[in-house]
């Protein structure tokens, strides 16, 4: 999904050949994993963040291609709505001081963003959120989405799969789209782990499981349309956003976005032969004169597919797999969002050694939507342990295993501790971006607008989010 289409218009006889592509090149993957030394090397991770633009008085602002030309930033590129950006960060090693680093690059790419808006368009800025308060109806319209080729097309894929409304119902939240333009109400920050063939399904798991715990103290999407529902409404709302299983596709268990039904038991290739298998392409572009390495229609297709936890492959270099971790809001700032990198990938990496036998995929599973939906509150399982525990006391006893596991990985100590240290005080105080928000709207007197910008000034200042005002 990073480059754009020479069309958006594709006829039946393309989506049959873009069909047969996906299964061509899934025996070339298959090869390609199988083949001795692929992916091997040194653990890296990388991270996208996406952002909200807004304009003087903190509504959206439909203006990203402009704010990207004048910038000329190859890191930043448009996202589906007009007022969305996202920036692709450096890839770094894992050993070292990564999330110093990744604090660094996030906090001088939202700065140069929103210097830009401001430059541009005469106030306003950009802002790290999950969910922006200020969003209505009005800014879901079709011409909400980015005039590029490739977004036209991927609306016009869901609509020749989806004959229905696209349907939103979150507890009272009832609401009815004709086109995927809902998936712009929300914004993350994808955090990357290059992971080698071999390990895969143990790591893969391992971020399924840890994600509940993590989630839990990162909520920062409270509200959507002025109405207060989950901690990390992100969720409910992306997953019913872009489902495609209208009338003709009630029966697959999953929609398009999904946390998954399973435990992966054999490796990447699992996920990907299911992408090919339960979801109909949307975007059949076929890529003429590739290397049969890059299986471009492959990945084009995984693309289309927003498992929380995604398999990719990249073959840049000789090719190797990464897990591209979904569920994180973006924001509130900088260190924050470098904090909860942290605590997901310590706390992946170390339930990577653990054995899953008699813990059902199905607790990970309500774990997951339990911390979305009640963040600090929720009622969460583990495995080796009997009932349900508060979610921010199991975080503080799982913060030691997330950085022995860092650690043995290489981060140094100065590095790993205070960004746990963040994730410790947060979990104490019960302090997430979410809280901030709910309470910041009493003291605003439900001014949405006013609560949009303090929330700018508070993230640009990168002051982590249990201490804002």
């Amino acid at each position: 999904m990073g480059r754009d289409l020479d069309k958006e218009r594709f006829s039946e006889a393309e989506y049959a050949r873009f069909g047969e592509r996906l299964n061509e090149q899934l025996v070339v993957l298959r090869e390609l994993l199988d083949r001795p030394g692929f992916g091997e090397g040194p653990t890296t991770i990388g991270a996208e963040l996406e952002l909200f633009l807004i304009d003087e008085r903190g509504r959206p602002l439909p203006r990203n291609t402009e704010v990207r030309d004048r910038l000329g930033d190859p890191r930043v590129v448009p996202e589906l709505g007009r007022y969305n950006l996202e920036v692709n960060l450096t890839p770094l090693p894992l050993a070292g001081t990564p999330f110093e680093e990744l604090k660094r690059e996030v906090q001088e790419a939202v700065a140069e963003v929103d210097g830009g808006v401001e430059k541009s368009f005469k106030g306003g800025g950009a802002v790290p959120i999950g969910i922006l308060p200020t969003l209505d109806t009005e800014d879901f319209t079709e011409e909400a989405i980015t005039d590029e080729n490739r977004y036209r097309a991927l609306s016009r894929g869901f609509r020749r799969l989806r004959l229905e409304p696209f349907i939103v119902a979150i507890d009272d939240l009832e609401l009815s789209v004709e086109d995927v333009i809902l998936e712009s109400a929300n914004t993350s920050w994808q955090v990357h782990m290059r992971t080698p063939p071999d390990r895969f399904a143990r790591l893969y798991n391992a971020a399924q499981l840890a994600i509940g715990p993590v989630l839990s103290v990162c909520g920062n999407s409270p509200m959507f349309l002025g109405r207060h529902l989950w901690e990390e409404t992100r969720i409910a709302l992306m997953e019913e956003a872009a489902d495609d299983r209208d009338v003709e596709r009630r029966f697959r268990r999953d929609g398009r976005v999904t946390f998954g039904s399973d435990w992966v038991r054999e490796g990447a290739y699992e996920l990907f032969e299911q992408c090919v298998r339960d979801y109909d392409p949307v975007l059949p572009d076929l890529s003429d004169g590739a290397a049969r390495q890059d299986v471009p229609e492959l990945r084009l297709h995984q693309g289309t597919v927003w498992h929380w936890n995604r398999a990719v492959y990249d073959p840049v270099e000789g090719g190797h797999l990464r897990i591209e971790m979904r569920a994180l809001p973006a924001g509130p700032s900088a260190v924050d969002m470098a904090a909860n990198a942290a605590f997901l990938l310590g706390l992946t990496l170390s339930q990577a050694e653990r054995d899953l036998t008699g813990y059902r995929f199905g607790e990970a599973y309500q774990n997951f939507y339990r911390a979305a939906r009640y963040g600090p509150g929720a009622r969460l399982s583990w495995p080796g342990r009997h009932g349900d525990f508060d979610a921010a006391e199991l975080v503080l006893e799982l913060l030691p295993e997330a950085r022995e596991a860092l650690l043995a990985h290489g981060v140094t100590a100065s590095d790993a501790d205070p960004m746990l240290d963040i994730i410790r005080q947060r979990a104490r105080l019960r302090r997430t971006g979410a809280v901030w928000q709910r309470e910041a709207l009493v003291c605003f007197d439900g001014d949405r607008q006013r609560l949009v910008r303090r929330y700018r000034e508070l993230a640009l200042s990168d002051q982590p989010v249990h201490m804002w005002q």
